[in-house]
């Protein structure tokens, strides 16, 4: 008789003992803990227990020495427990950048190109005749002699301005960016954690940016009933309130903080997994979670469209499935000029990455 056999499932990469394995768990647990590294602690001494982490040459005891001798960990006097420090901060988004884009290599300043062509930064594979103004290093020395043969003959070979031929270049572009993190309620609800996705991609983008495009910006803004900016420092710590969506004072302080930016590339990536539902006027807060509220919509669009009017692309990664608020996001994006990604949590971190490295948007001037 056909059937199914079951049995007890086995992680397949469950570390096995040694400081370098259980960092990265322990960086791991430290996302979803926000920053807690007791409680990360306590929760790997449960994994320890179910899944023999450790064993009788290096236990538990031996990895806390060790994270506090590697300056991973600082003891709490007051408190008597741990506080991890700024090591473990960047560690964390060193892991994340790992998972989430990839070993990625170091490279110069200003890394996005344009589709503007002339003395820029970078050989492309296009060719033209040569222009007072060009830099000789441009110049195609190979087709150039060629070009002079075909047009002169070998036997008495010279060479004029027509047949020098130089080699295009593309401008590189530097961009500010402004990531928004929606932390309302909504991002912990239905039993789906959404907020430490969100974190891991916010740490890996300024990793990236930190690595390989130092030139750029990015500052971070976190939006619930009201909007406040938020250092890379504070990203391992963030943690969802009792907030409802005001996604209007997110934009608005987004923008303030682009306007401030030299730079003549800018862009907002919005994190969010609902509608805009609050208002701040004056003191007090216009709140409704019911379907779409009319006066909480339009002000919204009005925001994006002021947006627009600056030239500031707002690109909507939307983590939710409601039909209804996807409809919404349309109209924003519309509204806006700009683009929306509906992703899964999976992927989230892919989509903003190949957004943000693939902008080769031309130089507003």
């Amino acid at each position: 008789m056909r059937g199914f056999g079951f049995s007890k499932f086995k992680p397949n990469q469950i570390p096995k003992g040694g400081f370098e394995e259980l960092l990265k768990l322990f960086l791991e647990l430290l996302n979803y803990t926000s920053g807690d590294a007791g409680e990360a602690l306590a929760w790997l001494n449960e994994l320890d227990k179910q899944y023999n982490l450790t064993n009788d040459d290096y236990g538990m005891g031996d990895f806390i020495d060790e994270l506090k001798q590697k300056g991973y960990l600082d003891e709490d006097k007051q408190n008597g427990g741990f506080n991890i420090t700024a090591k473990t901060e960047q560690s964390i988004r060193q892991s994340a950048l790992e998972e989430i884009f990839g070993k990625l290599k170091k490279s110069g300043k200003g890394n996005h190109r344009t589709p503007q062509s002339g003395q820029g930064d970078e050989k492309n594979a296009e060719r033209r005749e040569f222009e007072f103004g060009d830099s000789l290093d441009q110049i195609d020395m190979t087709q150039s002699i060629h070009n002079a043969q075909v047009n002169h003959g070998i036997g008495d070979f010279m060479m004029t301005e027509r047949d020098l031929e130089v080699e295009e270049m593309d401008y590189k572009t530097l961009t500010s960016t402004v990531l928004m993190i929606d932390i309302s309620h909504s991002m912990i609800l239905y039993g789906e954690d959404r907020i430490t996705p969100a974190k891991k991609v916010a740490m890996a983008l300024a990793e990236l940016i930190r690595t390989k495009y130092p030139k750029d910006t990015l500052d971070i803004v976190v939006f619930g009933n009201d909007a406040w900016p938020i250092t890379l420092q504070d990203l391992p710590y963030l943690q969802v309130g009792p907030y409802h969506t005001n996604t209007y004072a997110g934009l608005e302080l987004a923008t303030d903080l682009l306007r401030r930016r030299k730079t003549h590339n800018k862009q907002i990536f919005m994190i969010t997994d609902g509608k805009p539902t609050c208002l701040k006027e004056g003191t007090r807060y216009y709140k409704n979670s019911i379907g779409l509220d009319r006066k909480v919509v339009n002000k919204t669009l009005n925001m994006a469209a002021q947006c627009k009017r600056l030239k500031i692309p707002i690109t909507t990664f939307m983590i939710a499935k409601d039909p209804y608020l996807q409809q919404f996001v349309r109209k924003f994006t519309e509204t806006n000029g700009g683009k929306a990604f509906y992703s899964s949590l999976n992927n989230l971190g892919e989509y903003i990455f190949e957004d943000y490295a693939r902008n080769r948007r031309k130089t507003v001037r």
